[in-house]
């Protein structure tokens, strides 16, 4: 009689962790991973950071402006870009199930500025998609969308 609540017990403990790998949101529309930005400058990973998801610098690839004569950039922020988080808090969009779109926050290292983002990964054929990147103020009308690239391997 004992045996039965303690195997169930036992059970319950070892499927726990399967059902909830099942129930986590990867997918097409899931945005972690590594994305080059629109630039080509910065590989920007994508991962859990508490219960959001940031975009952190991997990897510096080049060192050019986002401006019309793609110059070497001089950042009003001086710090090294890696390392440095450029998607900060993103939370799934509470209207999408599962999740197709991701609300936060981007920092743009240019004008060392923080704005508001909404991220969504778009599926395209024969690609892993492309990653979809709006910074705005107020609301996404008055923004800029950027498209990222995932990175190969």
């Amino acid at each position: 009689m004992l045996l039965r609540p303690l195997f169930v017990t036992l059970c319950a403990a070892l499927l726990s962790p399967l059902a909830a790998a099942q129930s986590a949101p990867f997918g097409p529309a899931d945005p972690r991973g590594r994305w080059i930005t629109a630039s080509g400058n910065l590989e920007v990973e994508i991962a859990a950071c508490g219960n959001a998801l940031c975009g952190t610098v991997t990897k510096v690839l080049s060192n050019n402006s986002m401006s019309r004569d793609g110059q070497p950039m001089t950042p009003a922020d001086p710090r090294p870009a890696l390392g440095l988080k450029l998607l900060i808090d993103l939370l799934p969009d509470e209207s999408d199930t599962p999740p197709t779109t991701w609300r936060g926050q981007i920092y743009n290292r240019e004008n060392a500025k923080t704005y508001r983002a909404k991220v969504e990964v778009e599926a395209k054929p024969n690609t892993q998609g492309e990653l979809l990147v709006r910074g705005y103020v107020g609301i996404p009308l008055f923004g800029q969308t950027q498209r990222w690239l995932r990175a190969p391997g």
